[in-house]
């Protein structure tokens, strides 16, 4: 019930009418949209399967909390904002981050979270990762007949004595440097990975075990494989041809490269300085490296303007037009880098302040539970709304940052929110797909 003790705050008139505020509002929550979450969560089953890929050694006499509650809490919360341990001190008071996750009692403390974390270890990451490729496979409503894998390296800062901790010299800083693969929009592996290694370590046995998973599911689905230049291994372009698997890789520039497409750039050259006007081309040749076996096909997209020339080369196994192939599949790859930086930067993915590496392994399979449940949240709910391509900070702040008020007794929760929140509409159309009903 409001305290109606509490003191006043005095912030002046309006008129008339003195404006004065104090603490009594009762059991009041900015996280409305945390009904979404907990409703979203129970129809794809995400933290169930998150939970029972886990390995609970604890005392079963002595747990109070499920695993599946443990790992709700903290994905409910990330979504919500909040990215520390240390906020859910308060948070597991909370009336309404209670009821999403199906409980009318104190939540898991701070203490509890942190020994989730830290007691993680190789095994539970291999079984997340697992949880990531079945949720993709859950989420395809029919078969697909090609499948995109992008492969992409980036950073993530440390700055405490974390195990493996290195000084990465491309990023100017000590960092770990994780391995992600998505497919679309949807999240399928994100490993951690020390930061003084070749950026392509580990890719071929991660595309390997996606490629062997989802043939498994569908057999005849085309998959491609697609990278940077910094994926342009021997290894995994080997491994892609004797699997019947595609790809498309760039290949850094090299005076080789350079020479056999210099009299086209002078050419492209002479033509800019007779019209004024940037001047592209896209041709394709054959080419192998010192450390290549065999032949393969480089595409190569030249321009030349202003700035002078600007030459890029990409090897692959497909036998798609050039340019169709550099314009309309290759250049698609950088949508992969903004997923990176949504799971990074709004779902706190760069989070990595324990000491244990296995431990900071767990933290970023955490956000990247929490990314899918945000896009299959897009996928799902917000189809077709003016939300269905927005980023996970911005559905947070207009759909799930909402203020509510909740009145709680042994009969019902009541959630009372702004009559005219601008929102309201959309609100209800996601909840209505979620499988809330209406009276």
């Amino acid at each position: 019930m409001p305290k109606c003790t509490e003191a006043r705050i005095d912030f002046g008139r309006l008129g008339r009418r003195i404006i004065e505020a104090d603490f009594s509002g009762g059991e009041l929550s900015s996280d409305g949209g945390l009904m979404l979450l907990g409703q979203l969560d129970r129809q794809i089953g995400l933290t169930k399967a998150a939970a029972a890929a886990l390995g609970d050694t604890r005392d079963r006499s002595k747990v109070v909390h499920s695993l599946r509650s443990l790992l709700a809490q903290r994905l409910y919360a990330l979504c919500c904002g909040y990215e520390d341990l240390n906020d859910h001190q308060r948070l597991r008071e909370d009336v309404l981050l209670q009821t999403a996750l199906g409980r009318a009692e104190s939540l898991a403390s701070a203490p509890t979270l942190c020994r989730l974390e830290s007691g993680a270890t190789r095994a539970d990451a291999f079984g997340l990762h697992e949880v990531l490729i079945e949720q993709f496979i859950a989420s395809q409503r029919k078969v697909p007949k090609r499948l995109v894998l992008d492969l992409d390296a980036s950073d993530i800062p440390l700055h405490g004595n974390q195990e493996l901790r290195e000084f990465h010299g491309y990023y100017d800083q000590h960092c770990y440097l994780p391995l992600y693969v998505f497919c679309g929009d949807a999240m399928l592996a994100c490993y951690l990975r020390r930061s003084r290694i070749d950026g392509a370590k580990n890719a071929t046995a991660l595309v390997k075990r996606l490629v062997q998973r989802l043939r498994q599911r569908w057999p005849r689905v085309e998959i491609i494989v697609r990278a940077d230049s910094g994926f342009c291994r021997q290894r995994l372009m080997r491994w892609c041809e004797a699997n019947a698997v595609g790809y498309v890789l760039g290949i850094a520039r090299n005076a080789r490269l350079q020479a056999m497409v210099a009299l086209v750039e002078l050419a492209l050259a002479d033509r800019y300085e007779a019209t004024g006007l940037k001047q592209r081309e896209i041709g394709e040749f054959t080419y192998a490296a010192d450390t290549w076996q065999i032949e393969r096909r480089v595409i190569t997209r030249l321009e030349y303007g202003a700035q002078g020339t600007n030459p890029r080369f990409i090897v692959t196994n497909l036998d798609t037009e050039a340019t169709r192939l550099y314009d309309d599949l290759y250049c698609q790859r950088g949508e992969a880098e903004n997923r990176i930086k949504e799971a990074q930067l709004d779902l706190f993915g760069t989070r990595a302040s324990c000491h244990k590496f296995l431990a900071n392994q767990f933290r970023l399979l955490l956000a990247a539970l929490a990314y899918t449940l945000m896009q299959r949240l897009r996928e799902v709910a917000l189809r077709g709304s003016e939300l269905a391509n927005a980023c996970a900070a911005s559905i947070r702040v207009r759909l799930l940052k909402i203020g509510v008020a909740i009145i709680r007794n042994t009969r019902r929760v009541h959630l009372m929110f702004a009559s005219h929140h601008p929102m309201r509409t959309l609100f209800a159309t996601a909840a209505a797909r979620l499988g809330a009903q209406s009276p």
